[in-house]
């Protein structure tokens, strides 16, 4: 190997944190855009995919990440008389408890049921650990963060943003997640001039915090825009990117907040494109760099519930393409579809989805309808192509599928599991 190529793979490794491809290290994948380079084997018995095991995940729609061994989720457990918020740790050949960490009380404000018939039951965590370099990091509802050795568990730092950054909550609570990049974690829910901070992995120092910003439920993405690395959140005052090294201001785009907004900013290129429920809809921007200054300019915004709206499904970004479930309280019948991340435009649909959640693996789409059902799909604009489908798990499914090392990992709020979908 030249020295190039060994420069090239030490900064890749650094960049992920020393992490192999095949792990899944936090909320929707290592760059958090929900894509893996994985393959996936499509052909299915008639019985579905091989499940290699299953588990309890009582309550909550906290996602699996998965990396050395371990897959890890928070949960909702009785524990020292009084519900808990806990972060468990399982082997992730076979799902067996390894151990588990009480980040913070269990008691929830109502968040779920509502227009859900068979799909009901079991408000908890929403968000999702983070894993980097043998640690855990995770975002309680209450806005502590919190790192965890990934061996055993054991509390090693917290930072309480609530009491120690004059926090500022959502209503039904934080569901956003941690994420590492490099040296620093971001996290948001601080008061005036610390609304949007840098957290050293490390030690627990802050590193930098900026703005005046009140949180959504969403999980901000760490991203290369033009050149520049940046934070991008979406805040109620609608997408703020900040540089990644020191919190200043790049850019940000208006865009209008209602009751709740949970999906990720999904980014292609120089387009960023965000999303609410309750009559907001969807919209997208431009950024343009000239010099040191970045703008955003409006592609669109399209308002209303029936057409480009994501609560908390995050769609993936494939060829200029976004593919997911853009609905909103439509449980188990609401469409999965394919739009044009430039435009707007609505390629195509197909009912029966529900708000659930779909990831990229390689060239095909892994999606998790919100009633258990696994369904492989042909991404591409020439219309919808279902390549594999099997009922695996039972609860209601808001939380997003995880992919490592050919095993998709998905969870309800009752059990979790993990499919063999290894191309072998």
């Amino acid at each position: 190997m030249n020295r190039k190529s060994l420069v090239a793979l030490l900064f890749t490794l650094s960049s992920a944190g020393g992490l192999p491809a095949a792990d899944w290290p936090q909320y929707r994948g290592l760059k958090g855009d929900g894509c893996s380079p994985e393959t996936i084997n499509v052909n299915w018995p008639a019985e579905g995919p091989k499940v290699l095991w299953k588990t309890p995940t009582a309550n909550g729609f906290s996602s699996f990440s998965v990396s050395g061994g371990k897959a890890f989720t928070q949960v909702n457990r009785e524990l020292d008389g009084g519900a808990k918020e806990i972060c468990v740790a399982l082997d992730a050949a076979t799902g067996k408890e390894l151990w588990f960490s009480i980040i913070g009380p269990g008691q929830y404000q109502g968040g779920g049921d509502e227009g859900a018939k068979d799909n009901n039951g079991g408000d908890g965590p929403r968000s999702t650990p983070t894993i980097s370099d043998g640690k855990v990091y995770v975002f309680n509802q209450h806005l502590a963060l919190s790192c965890l050795d990934a061996a055993t568990g054991k509390s090693e730092w917290t930072v309480d943003i609530t009491k120690d950054h004059a926090g500022r909550n959502i209503g039904w609570r934080s569901a956003a997640s941690p994420v590492v990049d490099g040296n620093l974690v971001f996290v948001a829910g601080g008061g005036p001039g610390e609304s949007m901070l840098a957290v050293d992995k490390q030690t627990g120092r802050i590193v930098w915090k900026t703005g005046d910003e009140k949180i959504t439920h969403a999980t901000p993405v760490a991203a290369n825009i033009l050149g520049a690395k940046q934070v991008v959140f979406f805040m109620q005052s609608g997408l703020v990117s900040v540089a990644a090294a020191d919190g200043k201001e790049l850019w940000r785009f208006p865009f209008r907040y209602n009751v709740s907004s949970a999906i990720s900013p999904v980014i292609s290129g120089n387009i960023v494109y965000c999303s609410a429920g309750y009559g907001v809809g969807g919209g997208a921007c431009k950024i343009a760099k000239d010099g040191d200054k970045f703008t955003a300019t409006e592609l669109y915004k399209v308002p209303g519930d029936n057409k480009i709206a994501n609560h908390w499904s995050t769609p993936v970004c494939k060829d200029g393409y976004l593919y997911g479930m853009f609905s909103f309280k439509k449980y188990s019948t609401g469409p999965f579809k394919c739009v044009e991340i430039a435009t707007g435009k609505i390629v195509w649909e197909q009912p029966g989805f529900g708000p659930g959640n779909a990831i990229l693996a390689g060239d095909k789409v892994a999606a998790l309808t919100d009633d258990g059902r696994v369904v492989i799909i042909d991404p591409s604009p020439s219309g919808y192509k279902e390549l594999a489908k099997a009922k695996v798990i039972n609860g209601k499914c808001w939380t997003t599928p995880a992919l490592s090392d050919g095993r998709l990992y998905i969870r309800s709020t009752v059990e979790g599991a993990c499919v063999d979908l290894s191309a072998k």
